[in-house]
């Protein structure tokens, strides 16, 4: 398997923290020397070790935000 390379460029903030310390955190990242998009994923205290996430263009950002910004969250049926 090749070698995944990623540069934290800014770290926006933290959605949820684990009880192993693991933090839900929404990032600016780069992939692969790649263009930045934003990434929403865990990830282990010393930013070495990550869960699977998701990554965000900004069309694809944009697109997301009018849909939740449309959303009544509460009166959705999850946890």
């Amino acid at each position: 398997m090749a070698d995944i390379r990623f540069e934290i460029i800014n770290k926006l903030g933290v959605l949820a923290e684990g009880a192993k310390g693991w933090k839900k955190e929404v990032n600016i990242m780069s992939w692969n020397g790649r263009k930045a998009k934003i990434d929403v994923r865990d990830w282990d205290e010393e930013h070495i070790k990550m869960g699977k996430g998701i990554t965000f263009s900004k069309n694809e950002l944009k697109a997301l935000k009018e849909l939740l910004n449309e959303l009544d969250i509460d009166e959705l049926d999850i946890e």
